[in-house]
């Protein structure tokens, strides 16, 4: 049965597996089934997750909720939902619309007593969707570019953003004070750090001042007068109006995953659920996996998730994963495997990729469309490269958010 199919084939059905297994319907259900809640509720939902997790949690509560405003990326937005306000909007910079429907759930949050509750369904992406800047929005852009160019890390960038804006850092559970706020998290950092997800706009902050210096020292950031100041502002590192449910994890994809490939006959190793490295080393290193044990006669599959960085060195294209992907496609040359890494959300980098797939004959079919990968990985153009040869994975916005996984699969 299994020689059937293609390479390509067991990629995209362990992808269509994994993605399914981890959609946050079940989990905002489960959390909200039988609660009580005394005064008026109101929904805010954030996230690149925030219409499936928002849609959950109106089909749960039907008319107890009040009141709603969603914020989620272009595209992300399936439909209405209940008479809740929608906002799409940028990532990962924000733009005007971030900070119109940012300003839309605060409006909503004014003035509750301590009686209401706020329903706040958190999803990765909320960093940039989430915001409202005490400086102008026009230098947060631009720190939030410099970030992203220079390769800092998730961590590294939020403990930065959350003393630039209004929202962030357990500011927004301050703001919705003396209201009760109920937050259902569905995680996109490593080892589920609540302060970290999304800037945790409803948890008391972990880093410090200090940190967030750090950070501007390590990768020379340019920061106004203003942005500097702002650093030196603490943020709040206690809230006694919260309370939070932790949903769904780059573990729970990366089980998902190895269970999709064992159906399909590999035997599955997950080597991490904390990959965090440049891209273009995760890549060679899965290939060299396949390098040692080619020739095994077993049909073999190993998992990797996590979140990698790309620092940028030119122009082009593409995303994390496929430049991943992309970095593997020498390695394998010529082997009876393949590797490709996946965005859960559906979305890698600002392309309508969630990441990129290779296999053996990959490297000989960019040669043939005179591609050097080389010199496409120097210009971080992996979607152009990939979208030649059709290495590129399409999934549209997928109503989840919990890290990326990549799979390397021999068969012999």
């Amino acid at each position: 049965m299994h020689e059937e199919t293609t390479l390509r084939q067991d990629a995209d059905a362990i992808i269509a597996e994994a993605l399914r297994a981890v959609q946050p319907d079940t989990a905002v259900r489960r959390a909200l089934e039988g609660r009580q809640f005394a005064g008026r509720v109101v929904l805010v939902a954030t996230g690149k997750a925030a219409w499936q997790m928002d849609k959950a949690a109106a089909n749960t509560l039907g008319n107890r909720i009040d009141a709603g405003v969603v914020v989620t990326k272009y595209g992300h937005a399936k439909g209405q939902v209940a008479n809740y306000i929608c906002f799409e909007a940028g990532h990962p910079v924000p733009d005007e619309n971030s900070f119109q429907g940012t300003q839309a759930a605060l409006d909503l949050t004014e003035g509750l007593g301590e009686k209401d509750t706020v329903l706040f369904l958190l999803s990765g992406g909320g960093s940039a969707l989430f915001e409202k800047p005490l400086l102008p929005a026009q230098e947060l852009q631009d720190i939030t570019n410099q970030m992203l160019a220079c390769g800092a890390d998730i961590v590294e960038m939020n403990t930065v953003r959350k003393r630039l804006s209004m929202v962030k850092g357990g500011r927004f559970a301050q703001h919705c004070a003396p209201a009760q706020v109920f937050s259902i998290v569905l995680s996109d950092i490593l080892g589920d750090p609540l302060d970290m997800i999304a800037s945790g706009p409803a948890c008391p902050d972990r880093s410090t001042c200090a940190d967030a210096r750090a950070v501007v020292e390590k990768y020379g950031l340019s920061l106004s007068n203003q942005a500097r100041s702002l650093l030196e502002r603490e943020t709040p590192k206690a809230l006694d109006n919260v309370e939070t449910q932790i949903t769904g994890s780059v573990r729970e994809l990366c089980a998902a995953a190895a269970g999709a490939c064992r159906a399909r006959g590999y035997e599955p190793l997950l080597l991490t659920d904390r990959l965090c490295c440049q891209a273009r080393e995760a890549g060679s290193f899965l290939s060299s996996i396949l390098q040692t044990h080619a020739g095994s006669g077993r049909r073999l599959a190993w998992l990797a998730g996590g979140e990698t960085i790309v620092k940028l060195t030119g122009h082009g294209k593409g995303g994390r994963n496929q430049e991943l992907a992309l970095a593997a496609a020498e390695g394998i040359s010529g082997l009876d495997g393949a590797v490709f890494s996946v965005g859960s959300d559906g979305t890698d980098g600002p392309t309508d990729a969630a990441g990129g797939y290779v296999d053996g004959q990959s490297i000989a079919a960019l040669r043939a469309a005179g591609l050097d990968p080389y010199v496409i990985l120097g210009e971080n153009d992996a979607y152009h490269g990939l979208a030649a040869i059709g290495g590129l994975i399409i999934t549209g916005p997928t109503g989840t958010n919990v890290n990326d996984v990549a799979v390397a699969l021999l068969r012999g």
